[in-house]
């Protein structure tokens, strides 16, 4: 069965640029996008984009989704608020491998003050490469669920 290549994506208004960025270079990847804002440089409030887009998630429709806000924090902090998130803050190609192959983090969560569109994109291309490894893995994977009881 061939797995759809759907994700969501959001920002503020510090990450706006950067989103709009990787939209075209997730679009040149195949995927169908569901942009849940924001729209322009005004200035919004990251928790309520998080929330849409970690409850999108969390419904599996996407499974998986990028949040950007200036350093990429403040999104992971509101998106792991909501249940069944595992967002992970990546910074290089290796957090954004181990975040999915050891944390099979569904949110990928960026800085888009503090990251270069380049950066990025290689950043989202591991992160969407890679696999959950499973193993021991799983057993802290379900330790973390367990904490959202």
């Amino acid at each position: 069965m061939i797995q759809e290549k759907k994700i969501a994506i959001g920002s503020d208004h510090a990450g706006f640029e950067l989103k709009e960025n990787l939209k075209e270079f997730l679009k040149e990847l195949g995927y169908d996008i569901t942009d849940l804002g924001t729209n322009s440089l005004d200035s919004v409030d990251y928790p309520l984009i998080a929330k849409a887009l970690a409850t999108l998630v969390t419904n599996k429709n996407p499974d998986k989704g990028i949040l950007i806000c200036g350093t990429g924090i403040g999104m992971s902090i509101a998106a792991n608020k909501i249940k069944g998130i595992i967002a992970a803050h990546c910074y290089d190609t290796e957090t954004a491998k181990l975040a999915r192959q050891h944390n099979n983090s569904n949110i990928l969560a960026l800085g888009g003050r503090i990251t270069s569109p380049e950066i990025a994109k290689h950043i989202v291309q591991t992160w969407l490469e890679t696999k959950f490894e499973g193993g021991r893995h799983l057993r802290r994977v379900q330790e973390i669920r367990d904490l959202e009881r």
